[in-house]
């Protein structure tokens, strides 16, 4: 029995000692787990201290060391020394795409879409592929890594941001977050570390968690990531890898210029970092643009997802890699894919080939710096207009205990917290992520965004005027 009685005890984490089975670390481990996935434990909340939570169930504090253990590897919780242990800010954010159609009063402004009325492009491009004679092999095995055509298109797409690859090194994949996957379940191991950026790709989070990669967050400024918080985090965590998303960092919106890329790359070099790069928005980059994997060729594996540029449906991506990890890469493709689909790329590679993608491309970018117009008329700021599809919006102080996707939801919209896209301890600063670019039209981003801005000064006001006391 335990030493304490618990009865009219606070704590903030009871477990139910009925529900518990053998093995117990397991069992407790599942149970905070889906304590955290349910909600009932709200990002940031502080654990019982293991040896309390020990006492309560009457069990060995060796078992609850291994099930805090168990959830911190797989990114649910995160330790602070001296301070305890917490609910990672992620851990129980749903991050799957949800579809609006269902409901026409809701604005979106979380999952960024790229405006998806220009995908009558790709239709009219699938069409002219399906009617030409013969199409028999799009539908087998054949050509498992691209035929010539596809590879050819490939290098027309990666020369035009300066990155000029061997055919034998350009690969296809069912996507951006699939060439992750490959990358990393291809080069890397279980318990490697990999930097990047405080605030990055929560898909990229949950993907490394699921792989038991340990993310090390960096600091950045507003060029992106600083070159001498990675050198020296590469010398007190011996780092194997390096996850940078240089355009439009999705989700702060940095654009790092060359000059830092140029820092960036001589660390990824002296330290014989993997590289990779997620370049999804280098076709909204400016003129004279150069990927880091360019400045660092040894250790670049530069992903070029045409999910936004061109359609999202396609799924797509060309992944490009040194030539020493090439065998690797097409046995971890082969492996994990066999092979992405033949019509898929070949109407990609169609529309690279007769320059339909950069009709695509260039009315994206017209139609992007229009709507971050629209944006900064609702919310002002002293930076260059972008080309971004979704902007970072910082919160007022006043406002970081509240629940605000659940706030704006109730109003109608949906919008992501930057707790979403949160690596290690908790910011001292919050932002909201809103997507520009996935609303229908501007008059509904207009809406939107009239609606957003009424919200934060209604909530700004309600707690001048009923303060929250914790």
């Amino acid at each position: 029995m335990p030493v304490n009685s618990f009865t009219d005890y606070p704590m903030s984490w009871k477990p139910e000692k009925t529900k518990l089975s053998s093995p117990l670390y397991l069992s407790l481990a599942k149970l905070l787990e889906h304590d955290i996935k349910n909600g009932s434990l709200a990002p940031h909340t502080k654990l019982p201290p293991q040896r309390e939570l020990a006492d309560y169930l009457d069990i060995n504090l060796s078992t609850v060391t291994k099930a805090f253990k168990l959830c911190q590897l797989n990114g649910f919780l995160y330790a602070v020394i001296g301070r305890g242990t917490f609910v990672s800010p992620n851990a129980g954010v749903s991050i799957s795409i949800q579809d609006t159609k269902t409901n026409n009063a809701l604005v979106e402004m979380g999952i960024i879409k790229p405006l998806d009325s220009l995908n009558q492009y790709t239709e009219e491009a699938i069409k002219t592929i399906l009617s030409k004679n013969p199409t028999t092999s799009l539908l087998d095995y054949s050509a498992p890594f691209g035929s010539p055509y596809q590879k050819n298109a490939a290098q027309k797409w990666l020369a035009q941001y300066g990155l000029h690859s061997h055919r034998d090194d350009i690969f296809f994949t069912t996507g951006g977050q699939n060439a992750f996957a490959v990358v990393l379940v291809t080069l890397f191991h279980h318990g490697d570390k990999i930097a990047t950026d405080h605030f990055t790709y929560s898909n990229f989070i949950e993907l490394a968690n699921m792989l038991n990669i340990k993310l090390v967050p960096i600091q950045a400024d507003e060029k992106g990531m600083l070159p001498e918080d990675l050198e020296m985090q590469c010398r007190l965590q011996g780092i194997q890898g390096v996850y940078l998303v240089p355009t439009y960092n999705n989700p702060t919106g940095t654009l790092m210029d060359t000059p830092r890329k140029e820092t960036l790359a001589k660390v990824i070099k002296k330290h014989h970092l993997i590289l990779i790069e997620d370049d999804i928005y280098a076709f909204l980059s400016p003129q004279g643009y150069t990927p880091v994997s360019a400045l660092c060729p040894q250790e670049g594996c530069y992903i070029a997802s045409l999910s936004k540029a061109i359609c999202p449906g396609l799924r797509v991506a060309i992944l490009s890699v040194p030539h020493r990890l090439s065998a690797l890469i097409a046995r971890g493709i082969f492996n994990i894919n066999v092979k992405t689909s033949s019509i898929n790329v070949e109407t990609a590679a169609y529309m690279i080939q007769n320059d339909i993608a950069q009709e695509v491309v260039s009315k994206k970018r017209k139609e992007a710096f229009n709507r971050n117009l629209i944006f900064e008329r609702y919310f002002p700021n002293e930076t260059p207009t972008p080309l971004s599809f979704s902007r970072w919006l910082p919160l007022a102080p006043a406002l970081y205990d509240l629940p605000m996707e659940r706030l704006a939801l109730e109003k109608g919209l949906r919008l992501f917290h930057s707790n979403r896209f949160l690596v290690g301890t908790p910011s001292k600063e919050q932002f909201l992520r809103i997507a520009i670019s996935s609303a229908n039209t501007t008059e509904e981003l207009e809406y939107g965004l009239e609606k957003l801005k009424n919200l934060l000064i209604e909530d700004e006001r309600r707690i001048a005027d009923f303060p929250i006391i914790i």
